[in-house]
């Protein structure tokens, strides 16, 4: 095999590859995950929505080794991220919809706390800390409680913690939810030019203009299962009566709130 070959082989290889996901949570009258299978290549941006209660937390916690599925499989960077969660965890990053914050902590005294969890410390923890914070605009705050931070300035802080250990592959969970605009339109243009630079992501969020604007594929998933899957333009030429994301969206999982 050539080298050319190989390296081709290499590229064309899934950065993450879930296979036949199953899990339901004990008591529950139906799986909140089933039968999804689900690759993502190096660089790929990929949209991941659906109403509430549709699964997208669950599966996100899969692919993030946070829970175990009942049964499938499940590989990051070619190797199985089931039997080997940690070595997987150190290739992506995680972006919670809910806070994971100190609020009596300073921003920079909050990523120091979480660095140390990547074991990063010393020169290059100094480094990553301003690259990330300098970026999201946040760097002249460093020293300001979190509990003083505004709404906006939290969400930067909590995308910046997923981001300093540099990985691979970002999960990102409602990350612009319940933010002033120019908070939103800075970390989608950061995520944006990142995501240029060859960071692969999975976002979720149920703002679908961004997940229009920002996806170059899109999963829809209802019921704990894919029942679309394409890019956006694609998925909306298959049906003229649907002229954005959001309508296709409502045709696909229905208009009524789930909860």
């Amino acid at each position: 095999m050539s080298v050319a070959t190989a390296q081709e082989e290499v590229a064309a290889s899934p950065l993450l590859s879930a296979g036949h996901l199953f899990l339901t949570y004990p008591g529950a009258p139906a799986a909140a995950v089933e039968d999804i299978s689900l690759d993502l290549a190096p660089g790929e941006l990929c949209g991941l929505i659906g109403p509430n209660g549709a699964g997208k937390t669950t599966l996100l916690s899969i692919l993030t080794t946070l829970r175990r599925p009942d049964r499938g499989t499940l590989a990051i960077g070619g190797r199985d991220a089931l039997s080997a969660p940690a070595l997987a965890r150190k290739r992506i990053g995680y972006v919670p919809q809910d806070l994971a914050l100190y609020e009596r902590l300073s921003i920079q005294e909050n990523l120091f706390f979480f660095a140390s969890m990547y074991g990063l410390q010393g020169r290059l923890l100094s480094e990553r800390a301003h690259f990330w914070l300098d970026l999201f605009g946040l760097a002249d705050k460093r020293h300001r409680q979190v509990r003083a931070c505004s709404g906006g300035m939290k969400r930067r802080l909590n995308l910046v913690i997923g981001l300093l250990h540099d990985p691979e592959l970002l999960f990102l969970d409602e990350p612009t939810v319940g933010i002033d605009t120019q908070s939103r339109h800075l970390i989608l243009d950061k995520l944006l030019e990142l995501n240029r630079q060859g960071m692969a992501m999975i976002y979720t969020s149920h703002y679908l203009e961004e997940v229009q604007s920002l996806c170059r594929r899109v999963v829809i998933i209802d019921r704990g299962r894919i029942v679309a899957e394409d890019s956006p333009q694609r998925l909306l030429s298959r049906d003229e009566g649907c002229a954005s994301l959001a309508d296709l969206f409502l045709q696909t999982t229905g208009s009524t709130p789930r909860e």
